[in-house]
Protein backbone atom coordinates (compact mmCIF):
# COMPACT_ATOMS: atom_id res chain seq x y z
CA UNK A 1 0.00 0.00 0.00
CA UNK A 2 3.16 2.71 1.07
CA UNK A 3 4.62 1.57 -2.44
CA UNK A 4 1.63 2.02 -4.28
CA UNK A 5 1.38 5.64 -2.65
CA UNK A 6 4.76 6.48 -3.13
CA UNK A 7 4.47 5.55 -6.96
CA UNK A 8 1.30 7.72 -7.42
CA UNK A 9 3.23 10.44 -6.15
CA UNK A 10 6.41 10.01 -8.35
CA UNK A 11 3.56 9.60 -11.22
CA UNK A 12 1.96 13.18 -10.19
CA UNK A 13 5.57 14.95 -9.68
CA UNK A 14 5.86 13.95 -13.36
CA UNK A 15 2.75 15.08 -14.49
CA UNK A 16 3.28 17.96 -12.52
CA UNK A 17 6.74 18.88 -14.12
CA UNK A 18 5.20 18.33 -17.25
CA UNK A 19 2.13 20.68 -16.99
CA UNK A 20 5.34 23.46 -16.11
CA UNK A 21 7.00 22.53 -19.14
CA UNK A 22 4.33 22.82 -21.28
CA UNK A 23 3.20 25.94 -19.80
CA UNK A 24 6.07 27.47 -20.08
CA UNK A 25 6.53 26.78 -24.06
CA UNK A 26 2.95 27.62 -24.40
CA UNK A 27 3.73 31.01 -22.22
CA UNK A 28 6.82 32.32 -24.69
CA UNK A 29 5.13 31.29 -28.01
CA UNK A 30 2.19 33.60 -26.83
CA UNK A 31 4.53 36.23 -25.66
CA UNK A 32 6.28 36.33 -28.94
CA UNK A 33 2.82 36.44 -30.89
CA UNK A 34 1.72 39.34 -28.88
CA UNK A 35 5.33 41.13 -29.68
CA UNK A 36 4.54 40.48 -33.27
CA UNK A 37 0.77 41.52 -33.13
CA UNK A 38 1.51 44.73 -31.03
CA UNK A 39 5.35 45.63 -31.66
CA UNK A 40 5.16 44.67 -35.53
CA UNK A 41 8.43 43.00 -35.11
CA UNK A 42 9.82 39.03 -34.32
CA UNK A 43 11.03 38.59 -30.99
CA UNK A 44 10.84 35.09 -29.40
CA UNK A 45 10.34 36.45 -25.60
CA UNK A 46 11.66 33.90 -22.94
CA UNK A 47 12.19 34.25 -19.84
CA UNK A 48 15.05 32.20 -19.14
CA UNK A 49 18.59 32.42 -20.55
CA UNK A 50 18.01 28.86 -22.39
CA UNK A 51 15.24 27.54 -24.56
CA UNK A 52 11.69 29.00 -25.45
CA UNK A 53 10.16 29.06 -21.12
CA UNK A 54 8.35 32.01 -19.85
CA UNK A 55 8.17 30.37 -16.01
CA UNK A 56 5.50 32.97 -15.19
CA UNK A 57 2.87 30.37 -17.59
CA UNK A 58 4.44 27.62 -16.28
CA UNK A 59 3.46 28.58 -12.35
CA UNK A 60 0.00 29.51 -13.95
CA UNK A 61 -0.55 26.04 -15.83
CA UNK A 62 0.08 24.22 -12.75
CA UNK A 63 -2.43 26.45 -10.69
CA UNK A 64 -4.58 25.98 -13.58
CA UNK A 65 -4.13 22.14 -13.33
CA UNK A 66 -4.58 21.90 -9.95
CA UNK A 67 -7.66 24.21 -9.67
CA UNK A 68 -9.20 25.45 -12.65
CA UNK A 69 -9.50 21.79 -13.87
CA UNK A 70 -11.62 20.18 -11.00
CA UNK A 71 -14.54 23.10 -12.12
CA UNK A 72 -17.21 22.16 -14.71
CA UNK A 73 -18.79 25.72 -15.54
CA UNK A 74 -17.19 27.80 -17.81
CA UNK A 75 -18.02 30.93 -16.69
CA UNK A 76 -16.42 29.63 -13.13
CA UNK A 77 -13.14 28.58 -14.85
CA UNK A 78 -12.80 32.15 -16.82
CA UNK A 79 -14.03 34.05 -13.68
CA UNK A 80 -11.15 31.88 -11.59
CA UNK A 81 -8.56 31.62 -14.22
CA UNK A 82 -9.05 35.41 -14.42
CA UNK A 83 -7.96 35.81 -10.48
CA UNK A 84 -5.56 33.00 -10.55
CA UNK A 85 -3.72 34.63 -13.22
CA UNK A 86 -3.54 38.06 -12.19
CA UNK A 87 -2.32 37.10 -8.69
CA UNK A 88 0.52 35.45 -10.08
CA UNK A 89 1.54 37.41 -12.48
CA UNK A 90 1.79 40.35 -9.68
CA UNK A 91 3.36 38.61 -7.23
CA UNK A 92 6.13 37.04 -10.05
CA UNK A 93 5.72 40.83 -10.92
CA UNK A 94 6.89 42.15 -7.38
CA UNK A 95 10.05 39.45 -6.72
CA UNK A 96 11.11 39.68 -10.52
CA UNK A 97 11.89 43.46 -9.37
CA UNK A 98 12.80 42.66 -6.00
CA UNK A 99 15.31 40.20 -6.66
CA UNK A 100 16.65 41.45 -10.08
CA UNK A 101 15.91 45.08 -9.97
CA UNK A 102 14.05 45.00 -13.12
CA UNK A 103 10.21 43.95 -14.39
CA UNK A 104 9.20 42.54 -17.73
CA UNK A 105 5.85 44.41 -17.96
CA UNK A 106 4.44 47.12 -16.58
CA UNK A 107 0.99 48.35 -17.28
CA UNK A 108 0.73 51.91 -14.96
CA UNK A 109 -1.34 53.71 -17.77
CA UNK A 110 -3.88 50.91 -18.74
CA UNK A 111 -7.26 50.98 -16.81
CA UNK A 112 -7.48 49.15 -13.99
CA UNK A 113 -4.21 48.14 -13.49
CA UNK A 114 -3.25 47.42 -9.65
CA UNK A 115 0.50 48.72 -9.31
CA UNK A 116 1.35 48.37 -12.86
CA UNK A 117 1.59 44.74 -12.22
CA UNK A 118 -1.66 43.35 -13.28
CA UNK A 119 -4.60 45.12 -15.42
CA UNK A 120 -7.69 44.13 -15.80
CA UNK A 121 -7.03 43.72 -19.33
CA UNK A 122 -4.74 40.70 -19.03
CA UNK A 123 -6.95 39.69 -16.07
CA UNK A 124 -9.64 38.93 -18.61
CA UNK A 125 -6.14 37.32 -20.88
CA UNK A 126 -5.76 35.18 -18.40
CA UNK A 127 -9.45 34.22 -17.92
CA UNK A 128 -8.98 33.13 -21.75
CA UNK A 129 -6.14 31.01 -21.01
CA UNK A 130 -8.37 29.27 -18.75
CA UNK A 131 -10.63 28.32 -20.85
CA UNK A 132 -8.42 27.41 -23.70
CA UNK A 133 -5.95 25.28 -20.59
CA UNK A 134 -9.08 23.18 -19.95
CA UNK A 135 -10.50 22.73 -23.63
CA UNK A 136 -7.17 21.68 -25.32
CA UNK A 137 -4.28 21.66 -22.85
CA UNK A 138 -5.82 19.48 -20.34
CA UNK A 139 -7.07 16.73 -22.70
CA UNK A 140 -3.27 16.89 -24.23
CA UNK A 141 -2.49 15.89 -20.25
CA UNK A 142 -4.17 13.27 -19.73
CA UNK A 143 -3.07 11.54 -22.47
CA UNK A 144 0.52 11.63 -20.61
CA UNK A 145 -0.72 9.47 -18.20
CA UNK A 146 -0.66 6.36 -21.24
CA UNK A 147 3.42 7.32 -21.15
CA UNK A 148 4.39 8.14 -17.32
CA UNK A 149 4.95 4.02 -16.68
CA UNK A 150 7.32 4.06 -19.51
CA UNK A 151 11.03 4.09 -18.82
CA UNK A 152 12.33 6.15 -21.63
CA UNK A 153 9.40 8.69 -21.39
CA UNK A 154 10.94 8.85 -17.47
CA UNK A 155 14.61 9.18 -18.10
CA UNK A 156 13.84 11.82 -20.65
CA UNK A 157 11.65 13.80 -18.25
CA UNK A 158 14.93 13.12 -15.34
CA UNK A 159 17.14 14.87 -18.41
CA UNK A 160 14.62 17.29 -18.65
CA UNK A 161 13.99 18.33 -15.32
CA UNK A 162 18.28 18.10 -14.76
CA UNK A 163 18.04 20.75 -17.54
CA UNK A 164 14.95 23.08 -16.21
CA UNK A 165 17.12 23.19 -12.69
CA UNK A 166 20.33 24.36 -14.19
CA UNK A 167 18.43 26.51 -16.55
CA UNK A 168 16.41 28.53 -13.94
CA UNK A 169 19.41 28.77 -11.10
CA UNK A 170 21.51 29.92 -13.74
CA UNK A 171 19.19 32.25 -14.95
CA UNK A 172 18.30 33.80 -11.46
CA UNK A 173 21.94 33.99 -10.39
CA UNK A 174 22.66 36.23 -13.88
CA UNK A 175 20.19 37.83 -13.27
CA UNK A 176 20.95 38.72 -9.49
CA UNK A 177 24.55 39.30 -10.13
CA UNK A 178 23.55 41.73 -13.83
CA UNK A 179 21.46 43.84 -10.97
CA UNK A 180 24.74 43.97 -8.84
CA UNK A 181 27.05 45.69 -11.76
CA UNK A 182 23.88 47.63 -12.54
CA UNK A 183 24.32 49.23 -8.49
CA UNK A 184 28.35 49.08 -9.38
CA UNK A 185 28.98 46.09 -6.91
CA UNK A 186 32.43 44.46 -7.91
CA UNK A 187 32.89 40.64 -8.41
CA UNK A 188 33.95 38.87 -5.00
CA UNK A 189 33.58 35.48 -5.90
CA UNK A 190 35.19 33.07 -8.51
CA UNK A 191 30.57 32.60 -9.10
CA UNK A 192 30.18 36.22 -9.79
CA UNK A 193 33.64 36.34 -11.93
CA UNK A 194 32.31 33.45 -14.09
CA UNK A 195 29.12 35.20 -14.55
CA UNK A 196 30.51 38.33 -15.30
CA UNK A 197 32.67 36.59 -18.05
CA UNK A 198 29.82 33.78 -19.52
CA UNK A 199 26.83 36.61 -19.24
CA UNK A 200 27.90 39.83 -19.36
CA UNK A 201 25.45 43.61 -19.71
CA UNK A 202 25.18 42.44 -24.00
CA UNK A 203 24.17 38.50 -23.29
CA UNK A 204 21.71 39.44 -20.53
CA UNK A 205 19.64 42.16 -22.27
CA UNK A 206 19.40 40.12 -25.50
CA UNK A 207 18.06 37.31 -24.00
CA UNK A 208 15.65 39.73 -21.69
CA UNK A 209 15.31 42.62 -24.49
CA UNK A 210 12.12 43.25 -23.09
CA UNK A 211 12.89 44.05 -19.07
CA UNK A 212 12.72 47.75 -17.49
CA UNK A 213 13.94 49.42 -14.48
CA UNK A 214 10.71 50.16 -13.46
CA UNK A 215 11.52 53.03 -10.91
CA UNK A 216 13.62 54.64 -13.91
CA UNK A 217 10.69 53.65 -16.24
CA UNK A 218 13.16 53.24 -19.00
CA UNK A 219 14.65 50.05 -20.86
CA UNK A 220 17.78 48.94 -19.69
CA UNK A 221 20.23 48.22 -22.12
CA UNK A 222 24.02 48.27 -21.77
CA UNK A 223 24.50 47.22 -25.94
Amino acid sequence: MKKEKIQKAKEELIKIFWVFLIGSIIGCIVETLVGIIFDHSFKIRQGLIYGPFIPVYGIGAIMYYFIVSKVKDIKKVFVLSMFLGGTIEYFCSYFQELCFGTVSWDYSNMFLNIGGRTSLLFCLCWGVLGILFVKFVLPLLQKIDIYIGNMQFRYITVILVGFMVFNIGISCLAGVRQNERVQKIEANSKIDAFLDKHYPDIVMDKVYSNKMNRAKEVKINHI
